[in-house]
C-alpha cells in the first residue's frame, strides 16, 4: 500500500520513534524484584515471638498437676490403709492394748494393803474376847468368822471395782482411738480432695494462659497483617506505576501507528490496552489475613 504524500513525513517520524523505542531494552528492575514485597510488620514479628515462647508453656502447670495427682493418690492410699485398720480397733478385745501394764501390780499392792488393814480388826476381836473371858469360845469364833467373811466380800468388791475401772478406762481409750483414726482417715480423704482441686486448678490456669496468649497472638497477627497488607498495597501501586511507565511508549506508538494506518486507508490494528489492574490492597489484605488466621489456630482451648 502506497503512503500518501501528506503522510510521508509523519510516517518517517513514527519510524524513528518506533526504532528508538523498540531498540532500547526495558529495565524490568524498575517494576520487579523483592523491593515490591512488603516485609513482616513488627506486630507480626511480636506475634511470632510470642507464639514461639508459648510452645511448651503448659509444662510447669502439667508438672504441678502431676505432683498434686501423686500426692492425692498417696493421701487416698493412706486413708484406705487407715480405714482398713479400723477393723482391728473394734470387737471384744479392742480394749486390751490400752490396759495398763502396771494394773496387776497396782491391784496386788492395793489388796495387800487391804489385807493388812483387816488384821487390826481381827486383833480387836481377840482382845475383846480375852477381856470378856470368852477367848477361844464360840462367840469369838462366830465374830471372827463374820469378820473374815465381810473382809472377803469387801476384798472381792474392791478387786472388781479396780478391774472395772481399768477396763472402763481402756475401753474409753479404745473408743477414742477408733474415733481419732476415723478422723485421720477423713482428713486424709479431704487432703486427697484438696490435691484433686489443685490439679484441676493447674489445668485451668494452663488453659486460661494459653487462651489468653492465643488471643494476644491473634490480635497482634491480625493487626500486623493489616499493616503489612497496607504496605504491600502501596508497593504494588508503585510497581504498577513503574510498569505502566515502562510500557507507555509502546502503547503510545501502537495508537500512533493505528492512526496512521487509518489515515492511509488501511485497516487499523487492535488498540493497545494496559493490563487489567486489580485492587492491590484487597489482594494483599486477603493473603495477609489468611496468614493471620494461622496465629489464632495455634493457641486454642486445648484439654
Amino acid at each position: 500500500m502506497a503512503i500518501p504524500d501528506f503522510l510521508e513525513d509523519t510516517v518517517k517520524d513514527y519510524s524513528k520513534q518506533a526504532t528508538a523505542a523498540y531498540s532500547a531494552p526495558i529495565n524490568t528492575d524498575t517494576f520487579t524484584g523483592r523491593q515490591f514485597v512488603a516485609g513482616q510488620d513488627p506486630m507480626q514479628t511480636q506475634a511470632a515471638a510470642l507464639a514461639t515462647q508459648g510452645v511448651g508453656s503448659y509444662s510447669p502447670y502439667l508438672s504441678a498437676a502431676q505432683t498434686a495427682q501423686t500426692s492425692g493418690a498417696g493421701a487416698l492410699g493412706q486413708s484406705a490403709s487407715t480405714i482398713g485398720g479400723l477393723g482391728s480397733l473394734t470387737g471384744a478385745n479392742a480394749y486390751q492394748p490400752f490396759m495398763s501394764p502396771y494394773q496387776t501390780q497396782v491391784i496386788d499392792a492395793t489388796l495387800s494393803e487391804y489385807d493388812r488393814s483387816r488384821l487390826g480388826g481381827q486383833q480387836q476381836i481377840r482382845d475383846a474376847a480375852v477381856n470378856s473371858g470368852n477367848f477361844g469360845g464360840g462367840r469369838e469364833g462366830a465374830m471372827m468368822g463374820q469378820y473374815n467373811a465381810d473382809s472377803l466380800v469387801n476384798r472381792g468388791a474392791l478387786q472388781s471395782q479396780m478391774l472395772q475401772q481399768g477396763f472402763g478406762q481402756a475401753q474409753g481409750q479404745a473408743q477414742q482411738n477408733f474415733m481419732n483414726q476415723g478422723n485421720i482417715a477423713s482428713q486424709q480423704q479431704g487432703l486427697a480432695g484438696a490435691y484433686g482441686n489443685q490439679m484441676n486448678q493447674q489445668f485451668g490456669m494452663s488453659d486460661f494462659g494459653r487462651q489468653g496468649m492465643g488471643q494476644d497472638i491473634n490480635a497482634l497477627g491480625s493487626m500486623g497483617s493489616m499493616n503489612q497488607a497496607y504496605n504491600q498495597a502501596q508497593l504494588t501501586a508503585d510497581q504498577q506505576q513503574a510498569q505502566t511507565g515502562a510500557y507507555e511508549p509502546y502503547g503510545r506508538l501502537n495508537q500512533y501507528g493505528n492512526m496512521l494506518t487509518g489515515l492511509a486507508g488501511g485497516v487499523a490494528g487492535q488498540q493497545y490496552q494496559d493490563q487489567q489492574q486489580s485492587d492491590p490492597y484487597a489482594s494483599a489484605l486477603s493473603g495477609a489475613m489468611g496468614v493471620a488466621g494461622l496465629f489464632g489456630q495455634m493457641y486454642g482451648n486445648r484439654r
